[in-house]
């Protein structure tokens, strides 16, 4: 008798149990609101992040400047004379054409131009060829474009 007993307590704790859950339910779905959410935005708020967009367009112009391209190769010697006259050479005769000197130990490397594409370079090359006539090889490499071609670029992009 004594387990009837015990058995007929749980399930009256049972059924208080889950009047309980209902009753906490019912009033937690009757709290809800219809009316919708309202933000107040201070308008502050747009003009820093105009801000932000332009620092962003500001420091960002400088990596968009550097773009894979093509360089022509004219001289690879360890003779640093050799490619500083070489140098004077292209200056001299392409004053439009940016040469550009690396040093790869033991060899002095001294490339030619920022061209977009690889037609541009062999147009090039053909041009250099009359004063270097060896040794001259279109180097895809990363150049360097004006100020505003990155700014027209920018602009068809929008």
């Amino acid at each position: 008798m004594a387990w009837r007993r015990a058995g007929i307590k749980k399930i009256i704790m049972h059924k208080y149990l889950v009047i309980l859950i209902l009753g906490v339910a019912g009033r937690a779905a009757a709290q809800t609101d219809t009316g919708g959410i309202k933000v107040a935005v201070d308008p502050r708020v747009d003009e820093l992040i105009r801000k932000q967009i332009a620092i962003n367009e500001a420091t960002t112009l400088e990596a968009r400047r550097h773009v894979q391209g093509f360089r022509i190769q004219v001289i690879n010697t360890p003779d640093r004379n050799k490619v500083n006259a070489a140098k004077i050479k292209i200056y001299q005769e392409f004053p439009d054409w940016k040469p550009y000197l690396l040093y790869q130990a033991p060899n002095y490397k001294l490339r030619v131009g920022d061209f977009k594409t690889e037609e541009e370079a062999n147009a090039a090359m053909q041009q250099l060829s009359k004063l270097f006539p060896s040794g001259l090889y279109v180097i895809r490499d990363i150049i360097e474009i004006k100020l505003s071609d990155v700014q027209k670029m920018d602009s068809t992009n929008r």
